[in-house]
C-alpha cells in the first residue's frame, strides 16, 4: 500500500480541502515546500499562492489559492490554516484583475492617504490568484 498523508486546507468560514495525498507543495516564505508522507514536524508561516495536492488517483493537481497563514506538518497530517481559501477553479479572473489593477494604482497615488501595506498585500494577493487561475489552464504545474 503506497503512503499516503492527509490534508486539511481550512479558512476562516470553511473546510476547502481534507483528503489523502501523495504529496503536497505549499507556499512557503522563502519558497516552495514539497511535503511527502512522514515528513519530519514543521511549523511555518506560508505566503499568498497556490496550495497544489497530489491527489491518489488522478492525474492533476487539486489547485487551492490560499492568501497566506499557517503550515503545520505531522508525519501522518498536514494542515493549513489561511484566512482566505478558495478552490483554484472558483477563482474570478475579472475580480483578480480588477483587484490588481486597484492595488497598483494605490502604490503608484503619492497621496498620503494611501495605506502602502495594504496595497502591497492587496496586489501579492491578486497575483497569486492570477498565478493560480494560470496553473489551471497547465495541469500539473
Amino acid at each position: 500500500m503506497p503512503l499516503r498523508v492527509h490534508v486539511d486546507v481550512v479558512s476562516a468560514e470553511e473546510l476547502i480541502f481534507s483528503g489523502q495525498t501523495d504529496f503536497a507543495v505549499f507556499p512557503g516564505e522563502a519558497g516552495e515546500l514539497g511535503i511527502y508522507p512522514r515528513h519530519a514536524p514543521l511549523l511555518t508561516r506560508i505566503k499568498p499562492g497556490t496550495v497544489r495536492l497530489k491527489v491518489p488517483d488522478r492525474d492533476e493537481y487539486e489547485l487551492v489559492y490560499v492568501s497566506g497563514g499557517i503550515l503545520e506538518v505531522q508525519p501522518a497530517m498536514i494542515t493549513v490554516l489561511a484566512d482566505t481559501a478558495i478552490r483554484a477553479h472558483d477563482l474570478d479572473e475579472a475580480k483578480s484583475i480588477e483587484a490588481k489593477q486597484r492595488a497598483e494604482e494605490a502604490l503608484r497615488n503619492r497621496s498620503s492617504d494611501v495605506n502602502y501595506a495594504a496595497a502591497e498585500s492587496e496586489l501579492a494577493q491578486a497575483i497569486a490568484q492570477l498565478q493560480t487561475i494560470k496553473r489551471i489552464r497547465k495541469p500539473n504545474r
